[in-house]
């Protein structure tokens, strides 16, 4: 079996666990790599290096930023590797760059390609409320995650799960078929499979997708809540001095069950356990623990009973 020698490129935490699961293939050799620039951080606004440098220069690997195109293309060239592997590195890769790679760039995406294209497919799928999702490697062309696959597998997405326990759920499938697709490529098997199917697309995330809309179901409100708990966060607004102030929902469920009459947006029950319903276009979504704006997060009815909220009041 052959021993590639990779590039390797990706930024943010979830990047890691791959660059370590590369480092420990005996078939594979690292050849460098290549993450975001510094970016400004904290307070104080000091550079702070990604989590996938800060691994990196523990693991003592030849480390590449490039800030413009050009600077990324001369960094592949120089490392010279048989095949780049990027997971999550946040820039698009030029042709020149893929071009510098013996075998090409395979890419692992968090969803069944071509669904969920771009950045945020994770996020994505739980909001919109997909029952499976999976994992795809394929190899990068000049396309927006348009490349032939390499391989693809389907996990099931069950309802309770949040981004985080999504991430975690495909990134440990992730791990498993990049073992497999490396130690194919080493083997000389290399596979490029057209993708299939209705493309769809996950742009970035902003503050812009995550206001809660009681005139919606309450499981699309739920749906929200979940995919957004890495950030943005969903939220609703209440006025506070006549201007609006988010409070950020942090934990919730929801009922199909209506509780009685009630109008959108309306307080339909307090419990005991310090959760709330509020009815929406279908159902009653659960607040449980949410985060008023400047403050720590509290059990939901603990805030409404500071504002003299209760059963029958309204939130919008």
């Amino acid at each position: 079996m052959k021993k590639l020698r990779i590039a390797f490129l990706g930024t943010p935490d979830v990047s890691v666990p791959f660059l370590d699961k590369i480092l420990n293939l005996s078939f594979c050799e690292t050849a460098g790599v290549i993450t975001q620039p510094d970016r400004p951080n904290g307070r104080g606004l000091s550079l702070r290096p990604s989590p996938v440098s800060v691994f990196a220069e523990k693991k003592g690997l030849k480390i590449y930023k490039p800030a413009k195109r050009i600077d990324l293309n001369r960094a592949v060239a120089e490392l010279a590797p048989d095949i780049g592997f990027t997971v999550a590195y946040g820039r698009i890769i030029s042709e020149t760059a893929l071009a510098s790679a013996g075998t090409g760039f395979l890419n692992v995406h968090f969803s069944l390609l071509p669904k969920y294209r771009g950045a945020a497919p994770v996020q994505r799928s739980i909001m919109n409320g997909e029952k499976e999702t999976g994992v795809s490697i394929f190899w990068l062309d000049k396309g927006m995650d348009t490349g032939p696959m390499c391989l693809q597998r389907k996990i099931r997405l069950p309802q309770e799960y949040d981004a985080g326990a999504l991430f975690g759920s495909l990134s440990a499938l992730g791990l498993e078929m990049t073992e497999q697709v490396l130690s194919d490529v080493a083997a000389g098997s290399v596979s490029r499979t057209p993708q299939e199917g209705e493309p769809s697309l996950a742009p970035m995330l902003g503050t812009e997708d995550s206001a809660l809309d009681f005139n919606k179901t309450a499981e699309h409100n739920y749906n929200l809540v979940r995919g957004l708990s890495m950030g943005p966060q969903a939220r609703f607004f209440i006025l506070k001095n006549g201007s609006p102030s988010a409070v950020i929902v942090t934990a919730a469920g929801f009922s199909d069950q209506e509780n009685g009459r009630a109008a959108r947006g309306e307080i339909t029950f307090v419990d005991k356990d310090g959760s709330v319903g509020i009815r929406c276009l279908s159902g009653d979504l659960i607040l449980k623990t949410i985060k008023p704006e400047g403050k720590k997060n509290m059990p939901a009815a603990a805030f409404l009973n500071g504002l003299r909220l209760k059963k029958g009041s309204s939130l919008v």
